[in-house]
This record gives C-alpha cells, sequence and structure tokens, in this order.
C-alpha cells in the first residue's frame, strides 16, 4: 500500500474504507515506519508538534455493580485494588492541582459505577466549578458512567467540558465483554452529551480478543459518533478478573492501531490512554508522532510510568507541551544524572 498517497487523499477529503483498514492491521512489520510517517503528516497538520496532556483523578474506587470483565473495579473482581467512597471536594483538587502542576490541559473526574445519583452530579460539578474559578483556561473532563436526562446539562453549567463514556470495542463484540448494560445504553449516554453541548469523549480498549474486524467496526462507530477525543487504552489483564493472563498484544500491532485510528480520524484528538507503557514498551515515542495527546502519570487502577519520564518522552522526540511556552531549541535534552540525590523535579505521585 502506498501509505503516502493514502494519506494525502484523506488529508483532502477522503474516508477510509474498510478494505484498507484492515489491510494497514495486517501490513508487514517492514512497513511500519512507512505507516507511522503517512500518519504523522497528518498528526502534524492537524495538531503540530504540540502533546495534550491529561490527568485523571478517581473520585470513587471500586465499589461498582457492573460486570466489565476487562475491569479491575467491576462486580465480582477479586483484583487487589484500593476501594474507597467519594473523595471530598478539597481532596479531589488537591490531587488535581499535582496534574495541572506537571502541565496537564484536561482533568479528567472519573468515578466508579453504574451511573451517578442526583447527589454524585453534584459532588462533580462543585469540584469542576472550584477547578474552573481557580484555573480559567483549565479544561474539565467527567467520566461518570450512565447518564440520565439533564445530568449532562448540569455538569456543562457547572463548567464541565467534556464526556468520556468509551463504547469500548465493536459493537458485535459488546455482549462478549459485559452483560450489565449494553451497547445502546452506552450510545444513548454519548448522545445525551452531545445534546447538551458538552464534548463527546469516547475511545475503546483492544486487547480483549476482538477480531481486526472488530478494531476497525470499533473506530468506525467512533468516526460516526463524532467522537471529539479518542482514547486508545490497550488491555492491561489484572489477575482476579476475566481477563487475567490475556496478553494478546505486540508493540507493533498497539502502534498499527494507533495510526489506523489516525488515519480514521485524522482530525480528532488521539489519546495515549492506559496500558500504552506496557504494550507499547520503546515504541512509545514512535506513537506520539501519531497520537497527540497523552495521560500524565497513573491511570485508575494501573500504575503508570513516573510523570517525569513522561515528560521526557514527550521533549526527547521532538515535541512540546500544549500551552508550554518555551520552543523546542530551548528544551534540555542532556542527560540526567540518575544517582543518588538526583531529583526529577516532580513528586512520585505527580
Amino acid at each position: 500500500m502506498d501509505y503516502a498517497a493514502l494519506a494525502l487523499d484523506i488529508d483532502e477529503g477522503a474516508q477510509l474504507d474498510a478494505g484498507s483498514a484492515l489491510e494497514i492491521l495486517r501490513a508487514p512489520d517492514s512497513e511500519l515506519l512507512d505507516l507511522v510517517t503517512a500518519a504523522s503528516a497528518l498528526r502534524r497538520r492537524h495538531f503540530g508538534h504540540r502533546v495534550k496532556l491529561n490527568y485523571l483523578v478517581n473520585l470513587k474506587s471500586g465499589l461498582c455493580q457492573e460486570n466489565c470483565s476487562y475491569c479491575s473495579q467491576a462486580l465480582g473482581s477479586t483484583a487487589p485494588i484500593v476501594k474507597y467512597s467519594w473523595l471530598a471536594q478539597d481532596e479531589a483538587v488537591h490531587q488535581a492541582e499535582a496534574g495541572i502542576a506537571g502541565g496537564a490541559a484536561r482533568v479528567c473526574l472519573v468515578a466508579s459505577g453504574r451511573g451517578p445519583l442526583p447527589r454524585d452530579v453534584e459532588r462533580v460539578s462543585g469540584i469542576a466549578a472550584q477547578l474552573r474559578q481557580q484555573y480559567p483556561d483549565l479544561e474539565v473532563c467527567a467520566c461518570l458512567g450512565l447518564l440520565k436526562d439533564g445530568q449532562a446539562e448540569r455538569l456543562a453549567e457547572s463548567g464541565v467540558d467534556a464526556y468520556n463514556h468509551n463504547i469500548n470495542t465493536a459493537e458485535s463484540f459488546h455482549d462478549e465483554i459485559v452483560t450489565t448494560h449494553s451497547y445502546q445504553d452506552r450510545l444513548a449516554t454519548i448522545a445525551r452529551v452531545k445534546r447538551a453541548g458538552v464534548s463527546p469523549c469516547s475511545g475503546l480498549i483492544v486487547g480483549m480478543g476482538e477480531s481486526d474486524e472488530q478494531v476497525v467496526e470499533a473506530l468506525f462507530a467512533l468516526r460516526e459518533l463524532g467522537s471529539e477525543s479518542i482514547p486508545i487504552n490497550f488491555l492491561v489483564p489484572f489477575d482476579g478478573t476475566p481477563m487475567e493472563g490475556r496478553w494478546d498484544l505486540t508493540p507493533v500491532q498497539c502502534l498499527k492501531i494507533v495510526a489506523l485510528a489516525r488515519l480514521t480520524c485524522p482530525s480528532t484528538e488521539i489519546r495515549l490512554a492506559g496500558g500504552r507503557e506496557t504494550h507499547l514498551r520503546s515504541l512509545q515515542g514512535l506513537a506520539l508522532h501519531v497520537a497527540n495527546s497523552m495521560f500524565l502519570g497513573d491511570y485508575l487502577t494501573a500504575e503508570g510510568q513516573a510523570a517525569a519520564a513522561d515528560l521526557e518522552l514527550i521533549h526527547d522526540n521532538g515535541f512540546t507541551i500544549e500551552g508550554e511556552q518555551r520552543p523546542l531549541d530551548a528544551v534540555d535534552h542532556r542527560p540526567r544524572v540518575r544517582g543518588r540525590g538526583a531529583g526529577t523535579g516532580l513528586s512520585p505521585n505527580a
């Protein structure tokens, strides 16, 4: 396949078709750099050399009544995670500030569970309002599960810019990973978010046993839904979940999926999310030449790499953080001393 010509056609308004998408996923590994180069051209066309940083605040951990088989917080999971009810507003804001100090442009307020009660929406609205008051340029995203009528509007009133609700996988594979809610339930929440004027953020998890065709099906569905931000999660197969021991992905396969997402949705924010460190490994830098967004530090119940390492990854690959003022040639690329007493500039939990 001529990836450069394909990217040019897409840049001029063509849409990637299913046959070409499958060919990309099954391309010989020897063509990987050509694929990345083509996808990178689209990334630079729409986002330049900027990387957007996002930071998760886990407002409520575990205690979920849904049976999502990939999730360490799900009903029936025996994964050894910390479980707690809602954080107090001041503590949630304090945790968000660690990410803001590290350069995060968006803070994601996440809570486990099927969906929020009215008092839960008020809790999150209070946190969002305080964050927006103290940091007017900050983007605030909420992720609270299935929404009812009026809840998206209330979140919007408080200053929530975006709502994350992943479709997670293809409709044809959905019932294989969860049975306590339907694919249509997820679409209904995304529709409510869009009607409220909140930016829809929806992505997928790969590595759960889905086929190549179903990866394409999911990405094409996200294109049709108009997701404005697409997080790509790579399965972390927690012990104590039905996905325990499933290690189906390779770094090259993961990079092809990221490139396919860019070619499918050329002007959409593509975000490297959970599991990127484990699965992309040494290819994380190449993935940033295709994706334009990533999470900083830890995830919900999975540990990420140190925040200082994330910042080094960005700068070492010639990128700048969105909102950062210094030009590329002002970035210090000298190796850092790692001996006793060497500091990172960020706390381990940032």
